[in-house]
């Protein structure tokens, strides 16, 4: 079997705060084969975002492995965790985060910008279109709605053609028409750039959609969940 995209061997993450440290994540071993969909589940609180934030690089795991495409994620410092993500990844979430005082255009070609890539505009247009948003290109997010908000920040999570995507309860900020719609368009757009995929979600009818779906509770990988995924 070739060497897993992602991998985590006993990653843990602990944070300090008023009441003193507290444990997130504790003892997650996991790896994601190249091309797989994986579904992040649990009850609120048990750690799914934390989980795909250490995988992404957005949190540093305070124990343990992680790392993407063979690179050590936890060796690497914030400037060299944000290139790698750069070059590798992207991400979606819950609350869109796109820059209020960009247009969508300008939102989609950002990371492009950042590369230094001389068509970012031009990509970005491109990627536009594949979410059917190309007539809102001047549009800023406070002129869309939250549908298309997300579709935008799908679009800027791909124009880089990532390896890796990830997203964090992608449809939560949505009505039901519209999740469905950004569920089909997640998926279509993974099959059409070959990204791997990891997802957190609380909808069941997402979760049913991937290869894999690991089940978190309290921190860790429930054991049921660890089981299966052993056979």
């Amino acid at each position: 079997m070739s060497e897993p995209v992602l991998s985590l061997n006993n990653a843990a993450l602990s944070l300090d705060g008023n009441a003193g440290r507290v444990d997130i994540l504790r003892g997650i071993t996991l790896e994601v084969q190249r091309g797989e969909t994986v579904g992040l589940v649990g009850p609120s609180g048990s750690g799914k975002s934390s989980l795909l934030m250490i995988m992404g690089g957005l949190e540093q795991a305070t124990g343990g492995a992680v790392s993407a495409l063979g690179a050590d994620l936890t060796a690497m410092n914030e400037d060299a965790l944000a290139r790698f993500r750069r070059a590798h990844m992207g991400v979606v979430f819950q609350s869109f985060h796109l820059i209020p005082t960009m247009t969508a255009l300008e939102n989609v070609a950002t990371p492009l910008e950042l590369a230094g890539a001389r068509d970012a505009f031009e990509r970005a247009e491109a990627e536009l279109e594949a979410v059917s948003l190309g007539h809102r290109a001047g549009h800023y997010p406070s002129q869309m709605s939250g549908g298309e908000q997300q579709r935008v920040a799908l679009a800027r999570a791909l124009v880089t053609r990532p390896d890796i995507l990830l997203a964090d309860e992608p449809t939560g900020n949505l009505d039901g028409a519209n999740g469905t719609a950004i569920m089909d368009l997640l998926f279509s757009l993974r099959d059409q750039h070959g990204a791997t995929l990891v997802l957190v979600t609380h909808a069941a009818e997402l979760a049913a959609r991937c290869d894999r779906v690991v089940h978190l509770a309290d921190g860790q990988i429930a054991p049921d969940a660890a089981h299966k995924a052993a056979e």
